[in-house]
């Protein structure tokens, strides 16, 4: 069974992406960015922005029946590589149980040049009913 978990953004049908998808127990969440009702959150501040961008995170995993303990793997896109400590401090409080398994690239740039990071997620749930 296929579970598509949406954010409500216009651009998830014109390109064709859901915020989050649940497959039996594995769950995969878009890359998603420090985006809130304003616009972005957390300008110039890449540590702000993926506070942000773990609580959209967070709302997505529990709208598929997930947590953040449920997370095994991380993936953390940064515009700028000497973001990585900061990054880094919230993902290893945000994480500090799970310890999943992550990797930290450097980009050359975003589709909106405010955003500093962006993160996806997968995370695996016992049982496989969304």
């Amino acid at each position: 069974m296929r579970k598509l978990i949406t954010s409500g953004s216009k651009f998830e049908p014109i390109l064709g992406f859901s915020r989050a998808v649940r497959v039996g127990n594995h769950i995969s969440v878009s890359g998603t960015a420090a985006n809130g009702p304003d616009g972005t959150v957390g300008i110039g501040d890449a540590g702000a922005q993926a506070r942000q961008i773990f609580k959209t995170v967070a709302g997505a995993l529990a709208d598929a029946g997930a947590s953040l303990d449920d997370v095994v793997r991380t993936r953390i896109m940064l515009r700028n590589i000497e973001d990585w400590k900061a990054v880094g401090d919230v993902h290893g409080e945000v994480f500090a149980k799970a310890r999943p398994a992550t990797c930290f690239v450097e980009v050359s740039r975003f589709i909106d040049p405010e955003w500093l990071v962006e993160i996806e997620v997968d995370a695996i749930v016992e049982g496989d009913t969304p």
